[in-house]
């Protein structure tokens, strides 16, 4: 069997006549960042918290290396660890302080707490603050410590449950450079969250789940191949006024398939060839010398898969 495997198995959990998750039948392995992608009330964190065992499910396996959390709970869990909701660090401690307390309920040797703990804040970019109290944080800054919690031990497997919620769109830039800078390890990363941008930009696969029933899972690209309508989009901002010949000038780029004049200095343009080919467009409009200096998406395919998907529960 191979390492890194999350299982669900006509996972059903039910609170009396409501049906919070609905025979959920998902597999994810390897070394990756997967997004539970879904709305509010979509089932997302009961999922997390059957599959570490914070409720029991009505019906159905959760299985972690293929092995039922339910029935073993501290094998299936001995290679995992998860960021479910928004827990809070004692103010009064330290960072050092408060890692010392989870690597010693985790059962780290002593001997190799030290170490541990120095590494996975230096993954977290906090070293500066190792000494400093929590209390004195700010939620970015904490949610930081919390996540270097979760590789306390090293696990290969990391649940995350809308790690950036709460936090200022600083502290949610911060937090996803470290989500992305975890996938550089042999861990496989599953992470809920309710926002596009931040699936597009994070995970590698999306699973879409609304009203507790899986709707689609995937690869991000072949998940919007199959589901998106439209073709991605982004708007081009220029420090000058622009003509029908800088129109043409662009619609010639590489997957471009249309330009459109929104005004006097900008246009918008709709590509095919996902963030492969907006990185090509971006550095052929950067490379003519027009006057470039805005570039931003307007809308995603992704968003549209998710628009597609989502109203058909409703």
């Amino acid at each position: 069997m191979d390492d890194n495997v999350i299982e669900a198995i006509n996972l059903t959990k039910k609170y009396g006549s409501f049906t919070a998750l609905s025979n959920l039948n998902l597999n994810l392995s390897g070394s990756k960042c997967v997004g539970f992608l879904g709305p509010n009330g979509a089932g997302k964190t009961t999922t997390l918290k059957i599959f570490t065992d914070l409720i029991r499910p009505t019906s159905g396996q959760a299985l972690i290396n293929g092995i039922d959390v339910q029935r073993n709970k501290k094998k299936a869990l001995s290679d995992c660890s998860a960021l479910i909701e928004t827990p809070e660090i004692y103010p009064s401690m330290t960072v050092r302080e408060a890692l010392s307390l989870v690597a010693e309920l985790r059962g780290i040797p002593r001997s190799e707490r030290g170490s541990q703990i120095e590494e996975v804040v230096a993954e977290v970019k906090m070293t500066d603050w190792l000494d400093k109290n929590v209390g004195k944080f700010s939620k970015g800054m904490k949610q930081r410590v919390n996540i270097a919690s979760t590789l306390i031990g090293n696990p290969s497997i990391i649940l995350l449950d809308e790690p950036t919620s709460g936090l200022d769109p600083r502290g949610m830039a911060e937090v996803r450079d470290i989500v992305k800078s975890l996938k550089k390890k042999d861990r496989l990363i599953f992470m809920s969250s309710h926002l596009l941008n931040e699936v597009a930009d994070v995970c590698d696969e999306v699973a879409m789940i609304d009203h507790g029933k899986l709707l689609a899972y995937g690869p991000l690209e072949e998940i919007t191949d199959k589901f998106s309508t439209v073709d991605d989009s982004a708007e081009a901002q220029f420090s000058k006024p622009i003509d029908e010949s800088i129109n043409r000038q662009i619609s010639r780029i590489n997957n471009v398939v249309s330009v459109e004049r929104i005004d006097s200095r900008s246009v918008r343009i709709k590509y095919t060839g996902g963030l492969q080919s907006q990185e090509y467009i971006l550095a052929s409009l950067a490379g003519m010398q027009l006057g470039l200096i805005g570039f931003k998406s307007s809308s995603t395919r992704l968003e549209d898969t998710y628009l597609n998907l989502i109203k058909e529960t409703l």
